[in-house]
């Protein structure tokens, strides 16, 4: 059940790890988003935006397991409350890890954990094609995808 995604982006680490922690990245891939978090071991995040709780609609949230600037990070992740009214039961892994080959940057994305009969694995699994793609459009030309999401 695991997702794992691998993908090879023709931009330095830097400006991927930036698209993935910015206001302007962030908002730019995930939905109009922002992560809000320290970034510490063990700190809380959320991804919050425009949602069906107004302006500051908490999407997903968790606590950061791992954070390595320009190659590992890693969180817990919840669907955020206004989603799922068991959401504090419904916990999955993500690990993005970064690691230059030659001029590129290789983007390894493995999110699991997923506890059984999971109501968003689906659409997570259809999803984060989208959002990599977007990921490396946008760190390539600086530009986004067309995807509808607007």
């Amino acid at each position: 059940m695991d997702l794992e995604y691998v993908l090879y982006i023709g931009a330095k680490p830097e400006v991927i790890w930036q698209a993935l922690i910015s206001p302007e990245g962030t908002r730019a891939l995930f939905f109009g988003c922002i992560l809000k978090s320290t970034f510490e071991v063990g700190a809380p995040y959320a991804y919050i935006g425009p949602g069906s709780d107004g302006e500051e609609t908490v999407h997903v949230y968790g606590k950061i397991l791992a954070f390595e600037p320009n190659r590992l990070m890693s969180y817990t992740e919840h669907p955020g409350p206004s989603y799922r009214d068991n959401h504090a039961e419904l916990e999955t892994r993500i690990t993005l890890t970064l690691e230059t080959v030659g001029n590129c940057t290789k983007l390894t994305l493995v999110n699991d954990r997923w506890p059984e009969h999971h109501p968003s694995y689906d659409s997570t699994k259809e999803s984060w094609p989208m959002i990599l793609s977007n990921l490396k459009t946008y760190a390539e030309s600086g530009k986004t995808l067309d995807l509808g999401w607007s």
